[in-house]
């Protein structure tokens, strides 16, 4: 038996993000994204990682009275209200020799165009799966994202402290579900009251926990040899002989490990622990980051840039408003993608074709933020935003000009009227909408010939308008009033020549445009686009918007 409290961080590394040998640093990076349905404990496990990383000293639940602080990670007000993630929080901690940067999701499905565009900005994603309900919705969904971009996907089976499915048909359910091929890394025992550990198939011992304090301490590991006559006194004779039986039944039936098939995202590793206790989670931790690869090369309309390039580039994935209310600030977050990067640097900003300084660069462990002076690729940084980059611009060195691949939008489900309710406020407000729609949390649009008193606002999900309201009315102190209309389908006109009011359209249908002035018809059925293409030969319309 061998006990231990966790694993060493490289103190070197611990003071911060100084790079000194650039393709050292860089090959030190991991940057990954953790995705997951609603619920599953994905920010829980996010918090177990700082706290496992020396970055906080005690982790707080989303929900749970017990641990009744909110987690680090959440740091929008609603998102404490309610207790769900609706943006994406960018985390960077240093472990065991690692510069790791965690860019947590937004699980609920309302906020899934937030999720797309950070797993732009991700070299691997974490699947965070409820074992007591295997595959679910949302998780179907991501995936699908993480397979067209053929990143590795790792997978925590969650919750094993509360009463889960059978391990096997927790397994079969994902490779059926997902259609990606499983290997388990680890093999819990138990589930539910009669959770005791798991076992690490690579090193033949069980780990169990003690002393976490319902999670918010590391705690305790203790280890067993297999053959160890103090194990089977720990979890009982029945249970170690049902994992003697598993653990034969596994080394005869699942795949073999194999890491170009990981790296390819065509086999996912798979780990099973309980986020909300610690068990499971250093173990997860330690073998991901072995696993992982260093930032990997990004695609650009001159080909492939190679993140050991000393000429630094990056593109912008998020833009986020009045995280600190007091400064009523814009920030830009940008994925490095090679080279160097120091404070005040000069870069080229492609799509606005004139030289900018990176001002106030940051990086954040939620609303608590620290100026960088240093940075390389794989990092995610912040920058102060006066109002110049859009989600997806590229910057790179001055006297280069090159494009990283776009950044697709989502074409809106839900739309509504919305106007403020003193017409006095209409700065704030065309302020307030036009900050939120610049970040991608909304779209709007207007009736042609009108202006910005009333517009309508297109959503993915109804949560984003409810979003919308809270925080015109806590960050820029404008009411408003929402009227739900009967749309759910948008076609933007391709044929820019022709004149929107010449189109010979459906009862259900209605003409608006974007802030840009591009005509657009929204629908109410699904087949007046149809009709429509019918009755108009030569009309050109598509179901998904232009690039940012």
């Amino acid at each position: 038996m061998h006990i231990r409290t966790g694993f060493l961080i490289n103190d070197d590394f611990q003071e911060g993000n100084n790079v000194g040998n650039l393709t050292e640093d860089i090959q030190k990076r991991r940057t990954f994204a953790i995705i997951s349905h609603p619920d599953a404990g994905k920010t829980t496990l996010t918090e177990k990682f700082l706290l496992y990383g020396g970055a906080i000293n005690m982790a707080g639940s989303v929900k749970g009275k017990a641990t009744a602080r909110h987690a680090v990670s959440d740091w929008m007000e609603i998102e404490k209200e309610r207790g769900i993630s609706v943006t994406s929080s960018v985390l960077q901690f240093n472990y065991d020799g690692f510069c790791i940067n965690i860019l947590d999701t937004p699980g609920h499905q309302d906020f899934s165009e937030d999720t797309y565009r950070t797993l732009m900005a991700a070299d691997s994603a974490v699947m965070v799966i409820d074992g007591s309900k295997g595959v679910e919705a949302q998780t179907r969904k991501l995936f699908k994202v993480c397979v067209m971009r053929h990143i590795p996907i790792f997978t925590f089976i969650n919750k094993m402290d509360r009463d889960a499915m059978d391990t096997f048909d927790l397994l079969d359910d994902i490779e059926k579900e997902l259609g990606i091929a499983t290997v388990p890394m680890n093999w819990p025992i138990g589930s539910g009251k009669n959770f005791r550990g798991v076992y690490d198939r690579r090193d033949n011992r069980v780990v169990t926990y003690a002393d976490t304090e319902k999670g918010t301490k590391e705690g305790l590991a203790t280890e067993y040899d297999l053959d160890d006559p103090e194990l089977e006194a720990f979890i009982g004779e029945e249970a170690k002989q049902q994992l003697t039986d598993e653990i034969e039944l596994l080394d005869g039936a699942a795949a073999e490990f194999d890491l170009e098939a990981v790296s390819a995202g065509k086999l996912s590793p798979v780990f099973f622990g309980s986020a909300l206790t610690n068990f499971g989670v250093e173990i997860f931790l330690k073998y991901f980051l072995q696993m992982t690869s260093s930032p990997l090369p990004r695609k650009a309309d001159c080909g492939e840039i190679d993140p050991f390039s000393p000429d630094f580039s990056a593109f912008v994935f998020k833009i986020q408003a009045n995280m600190n209310k007091a400064h009523r600030d814009r920030i830009a977050f940008m994925r490095i993608c090679s080279g160097h990067f120091d404070a005040g640097m000069e870069v080229y900003h492609v799509q606005g074709k004139r030289k900018a300084r990176l001002l106030q660069p940051q990086q954040m462990m939620a609303d608590d933020r620290h100026i960088v002076k240093e940075a390389c690729a794989g990092d995610i940084i912040g920058v102060f935003d006066p109002g110049l980059f859009s989600i997806g611009d590229t910057l790179c060195m001055p006297g280069k000009s090159f494009c990283f691949e776009g950044i697709p939008t989502f074409a809106p489900e839900h739309f509504a009227r919305v106007r403020q309710v003193d017409t006095m406020k209409r700065k704030q407000f065309v302020k307030g909408i036009s900050e939120i729609a610049q970040e991608g949390a909304i779209q709007i649009f207007q009736e042609p010939s009108s202006g910005m008193e009333e517009i309508i606002v297109g959503v993915v999900g109804v949560l984003q308008l409810d979003v919308l309201k809270h925080r015109l009315e806590k960050e820029y102190n404008v009411e408003i009033i929402l009227e739900n209309l009967p749309y759910e389908y948008i076609r933007w006109i391709e044929n820019r020549e022709i004149d929107i009011y010449s189109i010979s359209g459906t009862s259900d249908m209605k003409r608006i445009c974007d802030l840009k002035g591009r005509p657009l018809l929204l629908f109410i059925n699904s087949w007046s686009p149809g009709m429509v293409l019918e009755r108009n030969p030569g009309l050109q319309l598509s179901e998904f918007g232009h690039d940012f």
